[in-house]
């Protein structure tokens, strides 16, 4: 294509919009404002509802019902006798079942639990093994899953006693559980 015949298409294509625009005036300046925009919030809402349902847990909750100390988390009932509160703190029952709540929020992790256990009772299994994590990676505020954990159990019936892992079982990043007997 030649530079001359270039030229006369843009030209014909300017008088061509001319023609078809020519007329067309720009409206008026008005006093209008456009609308403020607010950002989005950004706080993850997921955080704040656990946040308040430990809150109002702890508010409802047996402080004394559970333990933690230097090894880790304990709890048993009246009716448990020294003896298998020893075992079960040794590491001398047989684990028939576990369940890891790695990368779960706490409502996720409560659900699973409540399964798992259920699931544990219709099979007359008496001591299971419950992941929890230590809460290394959690906020200032401490480790969510394992303390919730710990409340859980002790409000459960068929729960007799609970004790951190022995560390190659998972230490205190997992807790171990003895069932009630299923009749």
């Amino acid at each position: 294509m030649s530079a001359n015949r270039t030229q006369d298409s843009d030209d014909d294509d300017r008088s061509l919009l001319e023609s078809a625009y020519g007329g067309v005036q720009p409206l008026p300046q008005t006093a209008r404002e456009r609308p403020h925009r607010v950002a989005p919030d950004t706080t993850p809402r997921q955080t704040e509802l656990d946040q308040q349902a430990v809150l109002r847990e702890s508010l409802e909750g047996d402080p004394e019902a559970h333990e933690e100390s230097a090894e880790g988390l304990s709890y048993r009932v009246a009716g448990l006798s020294d003896s298998d509160f020893r075992k079960l703190r040794r590491g001398a029952f047989t684990l028939q079942a576990s369940i890891d709540l790695h990368g779960l929020n706490r409502e996720q992790a409560r659900v699973a639990l409540h399964a798992f256990l259920a699931h544990a009772l219709d099979r007359g299994y008496r001591c299971v093994k419950i992941i929890h994590g230590k809460g290394l990676r959690s906020t200032a505020a401490g480790p969510v899953i394992k303390p919730a954990v710990a409340r859980w159990l002790t409000r459960r019936k068929d729960v007799l006693g609970y004790a951190s892992a022995k560390p190659q079982e998972g230490g205190s990043g997992a807790t171990v559980v003895l069932l009630r007997k299923t009749r």
